[in-house]
């Protein structure tokens, strides 16, 4: 637990507030995530499980935290990999259930060899049993040998608690926020003309590695028209000096995810229309974090930045209609046709974190003190598309602006504001590099 802030007494208070809203006399198993093969016997850089994560901090693969409420007594237990000296030599250092007893947040520690054994026991003296099906299907057959009563799901009590951040997973993710940002102005000032979408991935990737982060997620690199591609991943195009960039890339520090998206012209200067819609962008952006406010719903941070989009689409012309049929019945209007995803999602040990909230304004949750969520409006022009029309002079524009908010009683605070998103600071950044 070197890496982390939190201290072991804010995990065991986790497992406490967990056991406390289940059943008595329950037995709660988070199986880790399982290593995935990546082609023959090269395998994906592991990841844990988010809910072992928040439990305990355990990062190894093969492994299973159980915790138990038996007599209104928690007893956690860490079942892992045991020591091999002849594996250590070719993968490296195991922990081994001695080391996860001394050092981890868990009342007792057992060999992942044990585990069925241990299991058959247990569900013995248990009335309940909590499991998170479907990350381990080895894990999801040993219940079903052992248990044949209702199988019930601790993710309903387990997601409400990650919703709201302690003071140690905030200060995870303004380091995760500020790495990011370090990173997003790197690549500004190294673009040119002409430059790779993979030379501005490579310099942003770099940056985590150095400071010790991994992405959250896989960077979004599109220029010209690939910034109109909500989802593009090639990045693998020269941009033109004429066009925009829109980088999408976050890190994440001991688990806790940064998400930001800037956009600037690799040349340096904005061109009018793309300043236009830049600076619409920013001012819904800017909207939506000022309706980031505790006790606000959901979709007021969406209201706030729809409604500024769909009155700035038919200033400029692009929208030719009246207000009330650019923003629609229930922000579904015209002004979709260029805005077509949400303008935020919750934020924490994953990108799309838990607790709902995620697409545009459909109910979600009503925002507290501790949430930590993302504000991304965006207007997306593709000239490839022959469903929509648009001025010829914002063809092939893509522009989103994503921050992460964190919503306190005092309004909200933004952790990615060291990352320029004026149009003067991002002018002079640029090929400041070079």
């Amino acid at each position: 637990m070197e890496d982390t802030i939190a201290s072991k007494s804010e995990y065991f208070h986790r497992q406490d507030r967990l056991m406390s809203r289940i059943l008595p006399n329950s037995l709660v198993i988070i199986p880790n995530n399982r290593p995935s093969i990546r082609s023959n016997d090269t395998k994906y850089p592991y990841r844990a499980n988010s809910y072992m994560l928040y439990l305990s901090d355990w990062q190894e693969p093969n492994s299973v935290l159980t915790i138990s409420n038996l007599n209104a007594a928690r007893e956690s237990t860490l079942h892992v990999k045991p020591r091999d000296t002849e594996k250590e030599i070719w993968e490296g250092r195991i922990i081994g259930p001695d080391g996860a007893l001394i050092n981890w947040p868990v009342d007792k520690s057992n060999s992942i060899l044990d585990f069925e054994n241990y299991l058959k026991i247990e569900l013995k003296n248990h009335s309940n049993l909590y499991l998170i099906t479907g990350i381990n299907p080895e894990i999801d057959d040993i219940v079903q040998n052992f248990w044949n009563k209702d199988i019930l799901d601790p993710r309903i009590y387990l997601d409400e608690m990650r919703m709201i951040k302690s003071l140690s997973e905030i200060e995870l993710m303004k380091r995760a926020s500020s790495i990011a940002s370090e990173a997003h102005v790197k690549a500004m000032s190294i673009s040119r003309p002409g430059i790779g979408e993979w030379e501005i991935q490579a310099s942003i990737e770099s940056h985590f590695t150095m400071c010790r982060s991994t992405n959250s997620y896989n960077p979004i690199v599109g220029g010209g028209d690939n910034s109109t591609i909500l989802h593009y991943s090639s990045n693998s195009d020269n941009i033109r000096g004429t066009d925009l960039v829109l980088v999408d890339a976050g890190c994440e520090v001991n688990g806790y995810a940064s998400d930001i998206t800037r956009t600037w012209p690799v040349s340096g200067m904005f061109s009018e229309a793309q300043r236009e819609i830049y600076e619409l962008v920013l001012r819904a952006e800017l909207s939506a974090i000022e309706a980031c406010q505790v006790g606000s719903p959901w979709e007021n941070m969406h209201r706030a930045a729809s409604e500024v989009l769909a009155r700035g689409l038919i200033d400029l012309g692009i929208l030719q209609c009246s207000y009330e049929d650019a923003i629609g019945d229930n922000l579904d209007g015209d002004y979709r046709k260029f805005f077509m995803h949400g303008t935020g999602h919750m934020l924490g040990l994953d990108v799309h974190d838990v607790g709902g909230g995620r697409q545009g304004g459909k109910k979600g949750p009503i925002l507290k003190s501790g949430m930590i969520v993302t504000i991304e409006p965006g207007l997306y022009f593709a000239s490839w598309r022959d469903d929509i029309s648009v001025p010829e002079k914002y063809s092939g524009i893509g522009v989103r602006i994503e921050d992460d908010v964190l919503i306190t009683e005092d309004g909200p605070v933004v952790l990615t504001e060291m990352c320029p998103k004026t149009i003067d600071e991002i002018e002079s950044i640029v090929g400041s590099a070079l």
